[in-house]
């Protein structure tokens, strides 16, 4: 369990599959232009509790393994979004990919800022990466207004970089280190985890 002031992140267990589809069925619409496609061969996570369910354990072994660290995040007692750090790499890279969203009907609350320094906090002082990517659709103002408005660095703009609702589509590459961090993140967190 991770806490900020308002938000409290977590992994999602199989008892949220109620709690979580609901807020997943309300912001379908907001959320598909900003997703992968999901599979036609794999039952919808949204609407099949076990595929739910092995959603959850998929990110217990990512956990075990070091390789990502997924969690829904509640704020005002229910689950508001998800924050989740993908793609651990060890050795020389120490780096990781940081993907987030959030309730349409939370949104504007500042929960995403919140949520995402209480994961770099996370992922600096108890995972020690060097590095952490955020990449963003360029035309999601939303998810851009979260970094910029926590004065995240952008390296500029990756190229049909990932597949997203059935089109290739750029990211603009945002990223802070460790050294980066270390400058900046004393006063994020007395900002907005106190």
């Amino acid at each position: 369990m991770l806490r900020g002031s308002r938000v409290e992140l977590r992994p999602l267990v199989e008892g949220d599959f109620a709690e979580w589809r609901a807020v997943r069925r309300a912001n379908r619409e907001w959320l598909t232009p900003w997703e992968p496609t999901p599979l036609r061969t794999q039952p919808d996570v949204v609407e099949d509790r076990l595929a739910f369910a092995a959603r959850c354990s998929a990110r217990a072994r990512e956990r075990q393994m070091d390789a990502g660290y997924g969690f829904g995040v509640f704020a005002e007692g229910c689950l508001v979004g998800e924050m989740n750090l993908s793609g651990v790499q060890r050795g020389p890279f120490q780096s990781g990919h940081v993907g987030y969203w959030i309730d349409h009907r939370r949104a504007g609350r500042e929960y995403a800022p919140e949520a995402l320094i209480v994961v770099l906090d996370f992922v600096f002082d108890a995972l020690g990466l060097h590095r952490v990517q955020i990449n963003i659709i360029p035309r999601n103002q939303a998810s851009r207004r979260v970094v910029e408005k926590l004065g995240i660095r952008s390296e500029g703009v990756a190229l049909r970089y990932l597949e997203i609702n059935g089109r290739w589509e750029d990211h603009v590459r945002y990223a802070i280190t460790e050294e980066e961090w270390q400058v900046r993140g004393p006063e994020l967190v007395a900002r907005w985890m106190s």
